[in-house]
């Protein structure tokens, strides 16, 4: 059995290296880091990824260490509610419940249950190249590594994709982006709720991770906010004091500021023994929280694949089939919901808040149907 080389050791990068290690292949990976850091943010990971960490046998564990939510909110600024989503019936239906948790809560997990799997630290790909039937990898340190299978699981700027697909084009969402995680007291009305609050051209999420922990996420559009080291606290004035408080106790130093950005939709995910996974194959905008789900239901399909058919073309053509129309839709649906959601106009802003609070629960239970159903 070939041995499988992964190039990227985050969410997606450490589920696949699961998922194949469980099928009975001999896994090495590759990670850019020189070393994990506890990074300020948190995930939330939706019935379609908790579906995958159970057949993979984590899910209590990331269950115990994560906090329980069963309604998805979206709010006002002012915290009224425009629509909410409840899950309880998806919960029954596939099985699973939606956990948000600390991202490096999450990532300890992950490396946890990839056992002896040797994971080279500070090795940060230039490039790749394909030669008789091998795979030559090049690193910024000078060293090389010939591979016989390679996963590029590097993210939205992936030089494992760039190595394939030169006219791959990742797009400027034009907002920017804070993280943190805050020890505010908040509402009991909280604690099993994810909230977005949408304002003129802003929004801000939040969801309790843990006892004593809430995640929270704040985004502006670039054109109305172009110094990324402003007061926080000044941005989002006008929403409701909740929001206040849980930027308050925050330290100042933990929260993470990023501009948003995606990938274009691609059309092929692989070439010839190497394939992508994750975001570096379908990296999305958050406005669907479901980048890292997407991630995790990947690196399962991919897996399967690949313990299905011997022919290594085969397997990478049959999981780019399973996931790609998924993936390449939410890519889709994430950016025109992430305009919609922070629009400038106050009449459109207006018409947004209407279009919600009218929306018939059924269209949105439809549409949550077919992100948390899996068909693999």
């Amino acid at each position: 059995m070939k041995k499988i080389t992964i190039i990227g050791a985050g969410i997606g990068g450490l589920t696949t290296a699961i998922a194949l290690i469980q099928k009975g292949f001999e896994v090495e990976i590759f990670e850019n880091a020189p070393a994990f850091k506890k990074a300020g943010s948190g995930i939330n990971l939706a019935i379609n990824a908790m579906q995958v960490y159970k057949r993979l046998g984590l899910y209590e564990e990331i269950f115990r260490k994560g906090n329980y939510t069963n309604k998805m909110c979206a709010r006002k600024s002012n915290l009224d509610v425009l629509t909410v989503a409840n899950l309880k019936s998806f919960e029954q239906q596939y099985g699973a419940k939606t956990v948000a948790i600390h991202r490096a809560v999450l990532h300890n997990i992950l490396l946890k249950h990839i056992g002896n799997t040797k994971i080279h630290l500070n090795k940060k790909l230039k490039k790749l190249e394909q030669k008789n039937d091998k795979v030559q990898l090049y690193f910024d340190d000078g060293s090389t590594h010939q591979a016989e299978i390679v996963i590029g699981a590097d993210g939205l700027h992936s030089k494992v994709r760039q190595s394939l697909f030169a006219n791959s084009e990742i797009r400027d969402a034009e907002q920017i982006c804070w993280r943190g995680i805050s020890k505010a007291k908040i509402d009991g009305e909280f604690r099993e709720e994810l909230n977005e609050l949408w304002g003129k051209g802003s929004r801000f999420g939040f969801v309790r991770i843990s006892e004593d922990e809430i995640y929270w996420f704040g985004l502006i559009n670039k054109k109305k906010q172009h110094d990324m080291n402003v007061n926080i606290q000044d941005i989002f004035s006008s929403y409701h004091s909740t929001v206040h408080k849980i930027i308050l106790k925050t330290p100042k130093e933990d929260i993470i500021c990023n501009e948003i950005w995606d990938l274009k939709p691609l059309d092929k995910w692989y070439d010839k023994n190497v394939c992508l996974v994750g975001d570096a194959a379908h990296a999305t905008t958050p406005n669907m929280g479901q980048g890292a789900c997407q991630a995790v239901e990947s690196a399962l399909a991919f897996s399967l694949c690949l313990s299905e058919e011997e022919d290594l073309e085969k397997a990478f053509a049959k999981y780019q089939k399973k996931r790609i129309a998924k993936a390449n839709s939410i890519i889709k649906m994430s950016w025109a919901m992430g305009k919609i959601a922070q629009t400038n106009n106050p009449v459109l802003a207006l018409m947004r808040n209407i279009f919600a609070k009218a929306t018939p629960e059924l269209v949105s239970k439809k549409q949550n149907e077919k992100l948390f159903k899996l068909n693999y």
